[in-house]
């Protein structure tokens, strides 16, 4: 515990602020408040300089992808088609097939490596394969947030707890921590919006499948 606390205080300020509105931005998504975007665009803006001094240059790019994403997520929440037609002042909260999310995955995961096998012979980025695969895997699941479909959460177990581990050797210890707290929150995250799924009414949940882009 004492070694955590000595890493955790070699982290930046600027490191240690990303991971508090990281932080906010997860307890406000698992709410369903449309301020968790706000804190989305702080904390993105400032890892996209962190990880390109890093040289993790397919997390910086992820970063990037992520304000621009607040932005399109905060008014997909308030202003779109689907929130309008359900009536309500958000965007219900949907979900997928399994076939869908086959269907994607088979898609994804090649291009992950394909993109991998490009960084690993033309740049000097670190870990390439598991940048790739947890960066591309990332962006999706950001739309999938975005579009406010449950099964985001199941995805971001998955790469956060992968995660952990990249930026654990990369030196952004505070970071690490983050994403291990993150694996908690989405598993929290997603029975409090499976919870809240079965209690829309049957007609809100229609609309927001039906709206999301097959």
């Amino acid at each position: 515990m004492d070694k955590l606390v000595e890493l955790l205080a070699l982290s930046s300020t600027a490191e240690l602020i990303a991971v508090a509105m990281a932080i906010a931005y997860v307890l406000l998504a698992i709410r369903q408040s449309l301020w968790c975007w706000p804190a989305a665009i702080i904390s993105a803006s400032i890892y996209t300089v962190l990880f390109f001094q890093g040289r993790l240059y397919m997390e910086t790019l992820l970063q990037v992808f992520y304000v621009v994403m607040a932005v399109y997520g905060y008014w997909s929440w308030r202003y779109s088609s689907a929130a309008q037609s359900a009536q309500t002042e958000q965007l219900p909260i949907g979900r997928k097939s399994w076939q869908w999310h086959l269907q994607w995955g088979l898609v994804l995961l090649p291009l992950s490596l394909a993109i991998a096998w490009l960084l690993q012979r033309y740049t000097d980025a670190d870990f390439a394969y598991l940048d790739s695969i947890t960066t591309v895997f990332s962006f999706f699941a950001t739309f999938l947030v975005a579009r406010k479909l449950l099964e985001n959460w199941l995805y971001w177990i998955v790469i956060d707890l992968l995660y952990v581990g990249l930026f654990w050797f990369k030196g952004f210890h505070a970071t690490a921590v983050l994403f291990a707290i993150y694996t908690i929150m989405a598993i929290v995250g997603y029975l409090k919006w499976r919870q809240a799924l079965q209690s829309q009414p049957t007609h809100k949940t229609t609309v927001s499948m039906e709206t999301v882009a097959e």
